[in-house]
């Protein structure tokens, strides 16, 4: 009986240091969030070019990933939706929402968002579809926008949107930890990497601090950014 008592407390001492150690590799993690729509080109163009860095370096072991598929839509007084690119950008946008609900693992989700939003910038929308089997997806986000699920998911990102602080301003809105990055956006990496607290730096972020250059460049892109307006503003 002894015995028997003392295996039961090895076995809840274990399993109590696994949660807590299992917590405190969670809290670790850095919250990155974009805000965007789906036919905004300059959102398209972040999804594509910049985002992935954090799954080729291996960032993401560091960062909880959370895409927010509203932007700069607005609801009407009868419930309905106004999206600024129109009826089309209402529509993949929800099959965003869709997807993220549908396949809840940040890779899977992504890799169809990824798809869709280089269809986006290549002007070659019309094959979306094709999208599910070239991440090798089932349909199910799209059932889940034909029976109209997408659009309850999207009046959640609409209400989660309305309660940034400061508002967002434009899209594509980048946020690390509530630290909403503006006209700095792309250069989202240094961010998470200021942010991260571990002993365990990933590589990105070793590369990141060990660069002499890193500064210099930091400022040419923000000067560069700054100039160029490349959001699609939410007043338009």
């Amino acid at each position: 009986m002894a015995s028997s008592k003392r295996l039961l407390r090895f076995w809840i001492t274990s399993f109590t240091i696994f949660f807590c150690l299992l917590s405190l590799s969670s809290s670790q993690k850095v919250t990155l969030s974009l805000y965007y729509e789906a036919l905004c080109p300059y959102c398209a163009e972040f999804i594509v070019n910049h985002l992935p860095k954090i799954f080729e370096s291996g960032l993401i072991s560091a960062i909880d990933l959370q895409l927010v598929p509203w932007g700069n839509a607005v609801i009407r007084p009868d419930g309905t939706f106004l999206c600024q690119h129109g009826k089309a950008e209402c529509a993949l946008n929800a099959i965003h929402a869709c997807a993220i609900n549908a396949y809840p693992d940040v890779m899977k989700h992504f890799g169809y968002i990824h798809c869709t939003e280089r269809l986006v910038l290549e002007n070659n929308l019309e094959k979306w579809g094709d999208c599910y089997e070239m991440v090798g997806l089932s349909r199910t986000a799209f059932d889940c926008y034909i029976n109209g699920y997408g659009n309850q998911l999207e009046q959640r990102y609409a209400e989660e949107t309305s309660k940034l602080y400061p508002a967002h301003k434009f899209v594509p809105w980048v946020v690390v930890n509530n630290q909403p990055l503006q006209e700095n956006y792309q250069n989202f990496v240094m961010y998470v990497c200021n942010a991260y607290r571990s002993n365990q730096m990933p590589e990105a972020c070793r590369i990141l601090n060990s660069s002499e250059e890193t500064l210099s460049r930091f400022n040419s892109s923000v000067e560069k950014l700054s100039n160029s307006h490349q959001v699609c503003y939410a007043n338009n």
